[in-house]
């Protein structure tokens, strides 16, 4: 069964890239994350609603939607 994930209610991804990398303002907590590209750009995609089911329930996916959600980005729904 696929999972499905939502970002966490009132997050806004205030972010700024360079060079592959990216800093993440997490405006709920107030932590700041350094995350890598493709992390970057799957909670874009989680926001915008780009993802199936399907997808997020790949198991390469499977770790990293786990510490997106211990650090509070992201959620299960």
């Amino acid at each position: 069964m696929a999972s499905l994930w939502r970002l966490v209610p009132g997050q806004a991804l205030l972010h700024r890239g360079w060079d592959g990398a990216f800093v993440l303002y997490n405006d709920l907590s107030g932590d700041t994350h350094l995350l890598a590209n493709e992390t970057m750009d799957l909670l874009l995609a989680l926001r915008d609603g780009d993802m199936t089911p399907d997808e997020l329930a790949a198991p390469e996916l499977a770790d990293l939607l786990a510490t997106l959600c211990r650090l509070d980005l992201i959620e299960p729904c």
